[in-house]
């Protein structure tokens, strides 16, 4: 067979596979793929992460698919070879994972398919990932030279075996995303190349610290691919994470980073950057978030050197609402009566201000204010909050009110709900300038844009904002008392006085 034939055959494999996904997702029992984390790679993807791989002239490629479902990765990758698109291997030697036996057997099919007619071995695995995974991971002969991965998407419980397995492998995560990606890199060479599609969710917070510890000491970040919409790179799934694609160098020099990005799973507006290091994971951030730049320009909280202070230097806190609904329900009232304190939710902020009681709310308007609910109050005073929740598609991740005392003239104490983040001073309410101020700071363009840079799901957690820098306190109590000499306030007006903050 000649070198077109090859080409001709290995897409039409590729577009094949994708054909069988598209006809067998929907058939999947939602039950089982909610068991087995299952999201299939739709053929579009699978070719563009197959076209990250640095070119190559090893005389074997030994590739690695965990979790391999009907194997669009795998055959992505060997169209390429076969292409001859730069890898230039005399063979290919493929281990592919695969716990699904209806998905197990599309993959048998194709892999032998493409090894009739190239220079092609493989193995086909049903059994668990992380246990084979685990026991081989001593071994130093035959490491895997390359590596392309969708793994499941699926948190592993605390007490479970793969948690167990996993600690005992120096491995400590909360998803099987996570623990794929980290198990492949135990099994490389040196200089291995791994490309998986993983979600974001690993950039930032304190549970997966450990796992992008693990990554960066075992790896050098070549590059990071980000989708504009959440939900494109898996439509057909219904999948609302919002996903990146990494490459990662096993024990390589790390170097810069190539940023790139699309607005969905066509890449017809592919755009790409390279960023220095020390602009994707801060030198002095103990928790290492990675960020991703959308621009090569740095914004305002970059580039400002007024605004490199901790919340702790400016002596306010920020907690998750302590009042959880479903706890505490026997207490929560549809109606203010005597006995009860005002409870806010997301739901009753509007703008930059709290409107309660609020109509139509589903659980509530108040709390009974008693010794079973008082530990769970704040005292009535000045706040600022922020949602922890954005929906999926909206165009403000942080979005910060502030909370008046004037607003309950008659109430002692206030309940926040869990829903929201409470900015405050020991519990207690905020000098009013200062609460406007952090507010009037958390609404800006640059700090939600800086806070997407790490954080790529709807939620926002205490921690991150905990992470964030800040002017100083002066700065913010300064910006707070124009912001309420301000008659109406508007986006292009915060931005600005962000920019004079700045100079």
């Amino acid at each position: 067979m000649n070198l077109t034939d090859h080409k001709t055959l290995a897409s039409q494999l590729l577009d094949h596979a994708d054909a069988v996904r598209r006809e067998v997702a929907p058939r999947l029992a939602l039950k089982r793929k909610s068991e087995l984390g299952q999201f299939m790679t739709p053929a579009p993807v699978a070719r563009f992460m197959a076209s990250l791989f640095p070119p190559a002239t090893l005389q074997t490629c030994r590739l690695l698919d965990a979790g391999a479902g009907i194997g669009a990765l795998t055959c992505a990758f060997l169209d390429r070879w076969s292409a001859a698109v730069g890898l230039d291997f005399q063979n290919v030697e493929v281990e592919v994972h695969e716990i699904d036996t209806p998905l197990r057997a599309h993959l048998e099919i194709a892999l032998a398919t493409y090894a009739e007619r190239l220079p092609l071995t493989y193995q086909v695995f049903p059994s668990d990932f992380i246990l084979e995974a685990a026991c081989r991971r001593m071994q130093t002969s035959r490491r895997f030279t390359h590596a392309i991965l969708n793994p499941p998407y699926k948190k592993i419980n605390s007490a479970s075996e793969h948690r167990l397995i996993l600690r005992h492998a120096g491995i400590e995560t909360v998803n099987l995303y996570s623990a794929f990606v980290a198990l492949t890199l135990t099994l490389m060479q040196p200089g291995g190349q791994l490309v998986a599609i993983i979600p974001r969710s690993f950039c930032n917070g304190p549970f997966y610290r450990p796992f992008r510890t693990f990554l960066l000491r075992h790896a050098a970040l070549m590059h990071i691919h980000l989708f504009a919409s959440r939900s494109k790179a898996f439509k057909d799934d219904d999948v609302l994470q919002e996903n990146v694609i990494i490459r990662l160098e096993r024990a390589g020099s790390q170097g810069n980073v190539t940023i790139s990005n699309s607005g969905d799973e066509t890449f017809a507006d592919l755009s790409t950057h390279e960023h220095p290091f020390d602009r994707i994971v801060f030198p002095d951030d103990p928790e290492q978030f990675i960020h991703v730049p959308t621009s090569l320009g740095r914004n305002a909280i970059e580039l400002a050197p007024e605004i490199r202070f901790s919340l702790q230097d400016i002596g306010i806190s920020v907690s998750t609402g302590p009042v959880v609904d479903f706890r505490l329900l026997e207490h929560i009232q549809q109606k203010p009566t005597t006995g009860t304190v005002p409870l806010l939710y997301p739901g009753h902020f509007i703008g930059c201000a709290a409107q309660w009681p609020g109509e139509g709310m589903k659980r509530g308007n108040a709390i009974n204010l008693n010794a079973a609910t008082k530990k769970w109050l704040y005292p009535n005073g000045f706040y600022a909050v922020a949602r922890r929740f954005s929906a999926k598609e909206e165009r403000r991740r942080i979005v910060a009110s502030v909370v008046t005392p004037a607003a309950f003239p008659n109430a002692s104490m206030l309940g926040f709900e869990n829903h929201l983040n409470v900015f405050h001073e020991d519990k207690h309410g905020l000098p009013e300038s200062l609460a406007h101020g952090l507010a009037a700071f958390l609404n800006t363009t640059a700090v939600d844009d800086h806070f997407r840079r790490f954080n790529g799901h709807t939620q926002v957690n205490a921690t991150d904002l905990r992470l964030m820098k800040y002017p100083s306190r002066q700065a913010l109590i300064a910006l707070g008392k124009w912001a309420r000499a301000q008659s109406q306030l508007t986006q292009a007006m915060l931005d600005d006085q962000l920019k004079k903050l700045a100079e």
